[in-house]
């Protein structure tokens, strides 16, 4: 069982920076696919961007590649969204997801709770 914790969000103009933080209070993300999703207003989830912990490869999103980056932290059980140049359609509530595969939201088994990220334009 892992159980994660995201933070980092909040308000932001448009053209700003904020990095979301991921942290497995109970587990470490050894051997996972490690996610980031969003859910806009009104939008169904879409994904964001993937690392395989193991050989660090990320995918991402084609529509946010150059502007989010993700990223492994030192320790086994932290994990980083680096989100620049934001725009009002990134206003959406971001997930954090652990042990699916790539893209596919339906294959992650263990989410949390979501930070709250509004781009005011």
């Amino acid at each position: 069982q892992v159980e994660l914790v995201e933070s980092g969000g909040g308000l932001v103009q448009a053209g700003g920076s904020l990095r979301l933080s991921c942290l497995a209070s109970r587990g470490t993300f050894d051997n996972y696919f490690v996610a980031w999703f969003r859910r806009p207003p009104e939008k169904e989830r879409e994904f964001v961007a993937a690392i395989q912990w193991a050989n660090v490869k990320k995918y991402y999103a084609d529509s946010l590649q150059g502007r989010f980056t993700i990223s492994r932290g030192s320790a086994n059980n932290a994990m980083y969204l680096q989100m620049d140049r934001l725009k009002f359609e990134d206003t959406a509530i971001y997930y954090c997801a652990v042990g699916g595969v790539e893209s596919y939201s339906q294959s992650y088994p263990y989410w949390g709770q979501g930070t709250r990220v509004t781009v005011s334009s």
